[in-house]
């Protein structure tokens, strides 16, 4: 083997040691899978490489029509400053199109794809080209997307939602391959749908925001059943107006790092949905049904001297969690409430 090809080698195993060491935290149940799974389709990726050379590419020679796995791309920017400075140091994975000569179709890498694009600097893309069809090459992308810690909860939801729509598989086939349960992926598809891409883009990663507040939100949605297109709108001017303090914080060595514009606007929908539920039961009138994954789980109501609430949900074990852990739970609730003014 060429130290050319060494090199080649050595990279895309680099690649496929991140993508296990980030999969699932060490000693986690998961965490053998991941390492097993993900190691599996990069290094199928590895022996499918061209063995000639790493290739210089015309970046508009390379189709991405894969799932969409990100829903802010604004670092794009500080990557492309990055390339022009100390050059590409990672090459982009693509395969051949079997529909057309001379053109190529993105694995992975459409960070570093879309940053030379916008640069004019930087006209050429450094790719390693390996034969791969169709179903591989979605499971090296998927690999390779799980092995990051910076995709939210939302973007794996709607990657997930991709995968199904797209005909990859059932949701039996799809959670096995991004290693999480079924009962997971179902969920997450749940809450996908229910937000919807246009919410869900206007809002943002919004990293931080896991699966109890976006299904929260999503049983808010069901019981306003609100303006979607204002609600869009008004996402959208929330979050230009939190993007916009984020660069002037950024700006000013004083200032304070400004939050997340993604975290803001989720926050901005939620207050506005809040807004719109009907009006608590007044004194008197009837408690109301609590429910937790579609089981009754008690009731709450408004009385004389406060809220009164009656848990009696079917896991015991929830319930004695939360009699020990009640004074940080309602603190927890306060905090929130406050933070949403």
């Amino acid at each position: 083997m060429t130290d050319s090809k060494k090199k080649r080698m050595s990279m895309l195993d680099s690649l496929a040691a991140a993508g296990m060491g980030a999969g699932a935290p060490t000693g986690s149940p998961n965490a053998a899978g991941s390492m097993m799974s993900t190691n599996r389709a990069l290094r199928s990726a590895r022996d499918a490489v061209d063995s000639h050379r790493i290739w210089e590419l015309d970046p508009e020679q390379i189709t991405d029509d894969r799932p969409r796995d990100r829903l802010d791309a604004s670092d794009v920017e500080d990557l492309r400053r990055s390339i022009e400075v100390n050059g590409q140091s990672v090459p982009i994975l693509v395969r051949r199109d079997p529909s057309a000569a001379d053109r190529y179709l993105l694995v992975y890498g459409g960070r570093r794809l879309a940053a030379i694009r916008s640069s004019n600097s930087v006209t050429k893309v450094r790719a390693l080209i390996a034969s791969l069809d169709d179903d591989s090459a979605l499971r090296t992308q998927i690999s390779e997307n799980t092995g990051r810690r910076d995709l939210s909860f939302i973007e794996r939801a709607l990657f997930a939602t991709q995968l199904l729509d797209q005909g990859f598989g059932t949701q039996v086939q799809i959670a096995e391959v991004l290693n999480i349960s079924k009962s997971a992926v179902s969920m997450a598809i749940s809450v996908a749908r229910a937000v919807g891409p246009e919410l869900a883009q206007a809002i943002g990663p919004a990293h931080g925001i896991g699966r109890p507040r976006w299904e929260a939100l999503v049983a808010d949605l069901a019981a306003t059943k609100p303006d979607l297109s204002g609600l869009i709108e008004r996402a959208q001017a929330t979050r230009e107006a939190a993007v916009l303090e984020e660069i002037a914080a950024a700006q000013s060595p004083d200032a304070a790092p400004a939050p997340d514009a993604s975290v803001v606007t989720f926050d901005g929908v939620a207050r506005e949905l809040h807004r719109l539920l009907p009006k608590p039961p007044k004194t008197g009138e009837a408690a109301r049904t609590l429910h937790l994954n579609g089981a009754r789980a008690g009731q709450v109501k408004r009385t004389k001297t406060g809220v009164r609430l009656d848990l009696n949900p079917a896991d015991s074990d929830f319930a004695d969690w939360l009699d020990a852990q009640a004074q940080d739970v309602l603190q927890d609730l306060y905090a929130r409430w406050k933070q949403q003014g």
